[in-house]
């Protein structure tokens, strides 16, 4: 189990994402970190400006080739470049790039969301060539499919994926809500596999939580791994996320041999 730390952080205006990034630059002068960015609500907005609607299934977009040329120009092109001037603003040696890019990210398409992927395997020599360098990958959730077509990837499961790929002890999934909540409304602060199963089986966790929390999951390779789900507009959220037990909702693993290294 690897010490790097796997970031997820959501795609809305680096106004609004600064403190967050400062936080990424702290930790990242201590141990190895990888950001994963998503941009959806970025997405939607410039399909809006087009007249093109979206439209979800699951939590996820479904996706067509007019809304993923937009994806892939707002994911790499605005946001991801976005991120990595502001990190190196921070003195962070950051380097973006995309699961397309050295094939980083082995995916497989899901037919019913169209041009849309979720992780299989990931490519990690590109990944540990950046992290030796001491640099921080910035890296967008794009992917090909088996058939060689740039696809759409779920910022939360391109995050996983690579906690996964990398064997991170720890994938942060910071978002727009403080946790997991049981039905009676009460944020959770932790949850073991079983548990949360048990919650998206009985309804409890619903709508765009689940893939979220199902990326989570995914992560957990072995005893001692934790994902953790936090609200990335809290004040120092990434270090209360890796440091304070009641903010956010840790995921742990409760199985011991590792899953999903490539």
């Amino acid at each position: 189990m690897s010490e790097i730390l796997v970031v997820k952080l959501g795609g809305t205006t680096i106004a609004d994402q600064r403190h967050v990034l400062a936080d990424v630059a702290a930790v990242a002068r201590r141990r190895p970190v990888v950001l994963v960015h998503g941009g959806g609500k970025r997405i939607t907005e410039w399909l809006e400006r087009l007249g093109v609607p979206s439209r979800f299934e699951g939590g996820l977009r479904v996706t067509d080739a007019q809304s993923l040329e937009v994806a892939a120009a707002v994911l790499r092109g605005v946001v991801n470049s976005e991120l990595v001037a502001a990190l190196r603003d921070l003195g962070v040696d950051a380097v973006g790039l995309s699961g397309v890019d050295g094939g980083l990210l082995v995916a497989e398409r899901i037919p019913e969301l169209g041009l849309v992927a979720r992780v299989t395997d990931l490519r990690r020599d590109l990944l540990d060539a950046i992290l030796v360098g001491g640099q921080v990958p910035v890296v967008a959730p794009l992917a090909r499919d088996a058939d060689g077509i740039v696809c759409n990837v779920n910022a939360d499961d391109a995050a996983a994926g690579i906690a996964a790929g990398l064997g991170a002890r720890q994938l942060v999934l910071l978002t727009d809500v403080d946790g997991v909540r049981d039905a009676g409304g009460r944020k959770l602060d932790t949850l073991t596999v079983a548990e949360a199963e048990h919650l998206i089986d009985g309804g409890v966790i619903a709508g765009g939580m689940v893939p979220k929390v199902r990326a989570a999951l995914s992560a957990l390779g072995w005893e001692g791994s934790e994902a953790i789900i936090a609200d990335s507009a809290a004040e120092r959220a990434l270090e209360r996320a890796l440091d304070d037990p009641a903010f956010g909702t840790r995921i742990t693993a409760g199985r011991a041999a590792p899953v999903g290294a490539a």
